[in-house]
C-alpha cells in the first residue's frame, strides 16, 4: 500500500469512529428525551386531575386543600385545560403579561398585564401539534382535554448534543488545522535543508564531468561527436537539476519568456530520451509570453510528460497546444496522451503527495508540479478530461505578460 492509500485508509477509520461517536451520542440523547417526555406526560396528566378535583371536590378539611394546590403547582410544562369545543378552562405556565383574565378596575395603568386571546389560540395551536391531547372524565359524561408542550429544559436537551457535536467539530477542525500546519512546516524545513545539501553534494562531481568531457574532445578531437554532444546536454541537465534543488524554499525569480520556445526546447530534449514509439508534437500560438522560471517550469513540463509516457504501454501520441484566451488575458497548456487514462473520482488525487499507480514510484512529481504552478507561477493545473482506455489531458493555466486594449470604435 503506497502512503497516499495508507492516508486515506486512516481518514475513512477516523471518520467511521467520529460517525459512530456522534451516532451514540444523539442515540442517548434521543433516550433522556423520551423518558423525560413520558414523565411530563404523566405530570400533565396528574396536573389536570388534580384541576379537575378542585372543581369537583366536595367540602373536605383544609390540609387535602393544600396538598391539591401543592400537586397542581409543581407543574412547570406549559399546558392548557380544553372542553370538547376548545374553550380554555384553564392554563399553566403560559407568559404572564398575556394571560390577565382580571382585566377591570384594578392595575389600571399603561404597563399593566393584557388577555391576548389570539396568544391563547396559537399556544394552544402548538400544543395541539406537539403531542396527542390526555382525556380526563367528568361526571356526567362530559370531557376534558389537557394539551400541553415541552418544557424549557426538554427543548434544550433536545438541541443539545448537535450543539455539542458542532462545538466538538470547530474545535477539532481548529486544532487540525494548527497541527497540521506545524507538521506540515516541519516536513519543509527537513525536504528543504535535504533538497539543499543534495544540490551541494551534485556540485563536485557535476563539475567534474564537464572538466573530462572538455579533456576527453580536446584528446581525440572529438568536437563535432554527436555522443558527447548527448553526453554535454546529459551532464548540463544535471545542473540543471541541482539548480532546482537549490532553488527549493527560496523564492523563485521570474522573468517575461515565450511559452512556446520553452516548451519546444524542453520537449526536444526529451523525446530522444523516451520510446522512438511514442510521438511528439508541440502546435498553437508562438507569440503568447508568460512570467517564468525556466528551471522550475521545465520540471512541470518533465513530470507531466514522465506521466504520459509511463501511461502509454506501447506506442502513443503526446500532443501539446498552447493557446490563449485574449479576454481573461490567461494562457492555456494542453497536454494530451494516448495512454491508459485516469478514472474520474481521481482527478484531484493524482496531485496528492504519495499517490500513484506505480509499483516503485513515490507519487510526488505531479504534487510538485502543482505546488510549481499554483504557488511560484500563480497559475492552475488539473486534469481537463481522460477517459479510461482512451488518454488524458491536463491543462495548465498561466497569466500572460501581454495586456491588450478593447479595440476602439
Amino acid at each position: 500500500m503506497n502512503p497516499y492509500q495508507h492516508s486515506q485508509r486512516w481518514k475513512f477509520l477516523l471518520l467511521i469512529f467520529a460517525a459512530i461517536i456522534a451516532t451514540a451520542s444523539l442515540w442517548y440523547t434521543n433516550f433522556l428525551v423520551q423518558n423525560l417526555s413520558e414523565a411530563e406526560r404523566t405530570k400533565a396528566s396528574v396536573w389536570a386531575i388534580s384541576t379537575r378535583n378542585m372543581y369537583a371536590m366536595p367540602d373536605v378539611n383544609d390540609e387535602y386543600i393544600t396538598y391539591i394546590y401543592s400537586v397542581r403547582d409543581s407543574l412547570k410544562v406549559p399546558a392548557i385545560i380544553t372542553d370538547s369545543k376548545d374553550s380554555i378552562i384553564y392554563y399553566r405556565g403560559l407568559d404572564s403579561t398575556k394571560t390577565l383574565y382580571n382585566i377591570g378596575g384594578e392595575n389600571q395603568g399603561a404597563n399593566r398585564p393584557k388577555y391576548d386571546p389570539a396568544y391563547f389560540e396559537y399556544q394552544l395551536a402548538i400544543m395541539k401539534e406537539r403531542h396527542p391531547p390526555i382525556e380526563i372524565e367528568l361526571s356526567g359524561g362530559e370531557k376534558w382535554y389537557v394539551y400541553y408542550k415541552d418544557s424549557l429544559l426538554l427543548t434544550q436537551l433536545r438541541v443539545f448534543p448537535y450543539v455539542q457535536l458542532t462545538l466538538i467539530a470547530i474545535f477539532l477542525g481548529i486544532a487540525y488545522t494548527v497541527f497540521n500546519s506545524m507538521r506540515k512546516s516541519e516536513q519543509n524545513q527537513v525536504w528543504v535543508g535535504l533538497a539543499k545539501e543534495t544540490a551541494h553534494q551534485l556540485g563536485t562531481p557535476i563539475s567534474s564531468l564537464m572538466a573530462w568531457l572538455e579533456l576527453v574532445k580536446a584528446k581525440f578531437d572529438a568536437e563535432d561527436d554527436p555522443l558527447l554532444t548527448e553526453m554535454e546536454n546529459d551532464v548540463k541537465r544535471l545542473e540543471i537539476v541541482a539548480d532546482r534543488f537549490s532553488k527549493i524554499g527560496s523564492k523563485p525569480v521570474l522573468e517575461n519568456h515565450p511559452v512556446y520556445p520553452v516548451v519546444s526546447n524542453f520537449v526536444r530534449y526529451f523525446k530522444v530520451r523516451t520510446s522512438d514509439k511514442i510521438k511528439f508534437s508541440v502546435t498553437g500560438d508562438k507569440t503568447v509570453e508568460a512570467q517564468l522560471n525556466v528551471p522550475l517550469f521545465d520540471w512541470v513540463i518533465e513530470n507531466i510528460l514522465k506521466n504520459a509516457a509511463n501511461a502509454i504501454e506501447s506506442a502513443g501520441e503526446i500532443n501539446i497546444i498552447i493557446s490563449e484566451n485574449i479576454a481573461k488575458e490567461q494562457i492555456f497548456i494542453d497536454i494530451s496522451d494516448t495512454g491508459k487514462g485516469i478514472p474520474r473520482n481521481k482527478f484531484d488525487a493524482v496531485f496528492q503527495p504519495g499517490y500513484t499507480t506505480r509499483k516503485r514510484g513515490w507519487g510526488l512529481g505531479l504534487s510538485l508540479t502543482k505546488r510549481i504552478i499554483e504557488n511560484y507561477h500563480k497559475g492552475q493545473i488539473f486534469v481537463k478530461d481522460s477517459e479510461v482506455g482512451k488518454g488524458t489531458t491536463f491543462r495548465i493555466i498561466l497569466k500572460s505578460s501581454l495586456t491588450y486594449e478593447p479595440a476602439k470604435i
